[in-house]
């Protein structure tokens, strides 16, 4: 019999030729950005104490801070890339969303080693243009494609302002270098470097769904699982890098109270509406929302380099609980709200974790208890107290237990992130302003009050009891209605 003669067999053979394209094409990509990152790290490793600072035609520039991000960047797609191998293999649009994800890893890596302003805009852009391709893979569902519009709008509406920041200072200074206009920007009218910076900022707030510019990305669950990682480990990082590449424009320009109260105010609202949500990808993404708040925050109070660490330490945390979100859907059940309840002797061992690692932390990161660093250390010792009450509430644990595993884990966690922010501050250490913590001022310490009752309320569950808050906050954190059953199935 010949094969032609054969209709079912002819049809499983064509089947299996149009799997093997994609799935070649998916490990080939796969092994490129393991490749990558290999050889970045090494590079890294290799050149820790002294990275050579490289510049080609005032296009280009490779430092520390250049091969770090790309030593990040290309292990998160490296993860996200071996995970779609699988997790989409038979789709039909596997082949794009690798491409795509190679081409976004790319867009990445030019943003951080461009030096050239066009440059850096160009990067910017497709990256946002990458993220919404990303968002809308699958053009035959309608909300999907409402989605990719609807957060495409916003990055070229960040792209569009900071375009403007940007070239402003540029066409006013005669510098079109990045490096340059780092130097020039304490010579220019203050008028002028406080429009560019307001400008950057909104690029950023955008970039990182900071409130009010959030609704865009939650609007973007129809993206498939492994872009949802690569944009919430990733994509969403990229305001922090920016930031800390004009970190002179915001001190210049006095702006960084303005970044101190956004991301406060975002970190505060999105950790309330994170739980009203019942979706486990809403869920992540209020999370996200208000780790980028922190982020922010961060940046405000003059520490730069600390949010960096943040992203990237944010990026190892999203990516996995992102990619593990199926395992948790399977294995979640229905339980009642835990309310907070503490006894004398549990609130002193939370007072007393909570106070020794705050007292690690300045000591072993250097932050300082008398300017804005104390924020930090007050962030650290709220965590500290959290995970400490979380401990000695549980029932299955012994009191020994409850004693000697607070300080274990809290010393294991603060020593990880005490070697991550000496080493991104080694590696930055040559970038102006990335580590200036400013003098503690009175809207500082008025927000740190607000910030410490907002926490508070939280915890307490206050808000359950307001039905005003709790539809405000309902409302807040709905994605764009044309992204939810809009269109009907065929």
């Amino acid at each position: 019999m010949k094969l032609k003669d054969n209709p079912n067999l002819t049809g499983q053979m064509t089947a299996e030729k149009s799997t093997v394209k994609p799935l070649l094409t998916a490990n080939v990509i796969a092994l490129v950005m393991w490749l990558l990152f290999s050889a970045n790290l090494l590079y890294l490793l290799l050149n820790f104490k002294q990275v050579p600072q490289w510049t080609f035609e005032n296009l280009f520039k490779i430092d520390g801070f250049t091969v770090l991000i790309w030593t990040v960047v290309t292990f998160f797609s490296g993860i996200v890339t071996t995970y779609a191998r699988n997790y989409l293999h038979g789709s039909r649009y596997q082949s794009k969303f690798m491409w795509l994800c190679l081409a976004f890893t790319l867009s990445v890596m030019l943003l951080v080693m461009a030096n050239n302003v066009f440059l850096l805009l160009l990067s910017w852009s497709l990256m946002g243009v990458l993220m919404s391709k990303l968002i809308g893979i699958d053009i035959t569902w309608g909300e999907a494609r409402e989605a990719s519009k609807f957060a495409l709008k916003y990055f070229l509406l960040g792209t569009g302002f900071l375009s403007a920041g940007l070239l402003l200072i540029a066409i006013v200074s005669g510098e079109f270098t990045v490096i340059g206009l780092s130097l020039a920007v304490s010579q220019l009218p203050f008028y002028i470097v406080l429009i560019s910076a307001l400008c950057v900022i909104i690029a950023a707030l955008i970039q990182s769904a900071i409130y009010p510019f959030h609704r865009w990305l939650l609007s973007a669950m129809t993206s498939p699982t492994p872009a949802s990682a690569l944009m919430h480990a990733g994509f969403v990082n990229g305001a922090g890098i920016l930031l800390a590449l004009f970190s002179t424009l915001l001190f210049v320009s006095n702006t960084l109270n303005i970044l101190f109260i956004i991301g406060g105010l975002t970190a505060i609202i999105a950790q309330f509406t994170k739980l009203l949500q019942v979706n486990v990808k809403q869920k992540l993404a209020c999370s996200t929302i208000a780790q980028m708040g922190f982020m922010i925050m961060q940046c405000g109070l003059g520490f730069f380099n600390a949010a960096v660490v943040h992203l990237i330490l944010h990026g190892f945390y999203k990516a996995y609980l992102f990619l593990s979100s199926g395992e948790e859907i399977a294995q979640t059940r229905p339980q009642d709200q835990l309310k907070l309840h503490i006894r004398p002797a549990q609130a002193f061992v939370v007072l007393l974790f909570g106070g020794l690692g705050a007292f690690l932390f300045a000591f072993w990161t250097g932050k300082g208890m008398t300017d804005s660093g104390v924020f930090l250390t007050l962030i650290v010792a709220i965590t500290v107290g959290q995970a400490t009450y979380n401990i000695v509430k549980e029932k299955s644990l012994s009191v020994l237990q409850k004693i000697s595993v607070p300080p274990l884990l809290f010393m294991a966690g603060i020593g990880v992130y005490a070697l991550f922010y000496n080493g991104v501050s080694a590696l930055m250490s040559h970038m102006p302003m990335i580590a200036e913590p400013l003098p503690l001022s009175g809207v500082q310490i008025t927000f740190g009050i607000i910030f410490l009752i907002g926490f508070f309320i939280m915890k307490l569950g206050v808000y359950r009891k307001l039905p005003w808050l709790y539809v405000k906050l309902m409302n807040v954190s709905q994605p764009y209605k044309k992204t939810v059953l809009t269109y009907k199935s065929k």
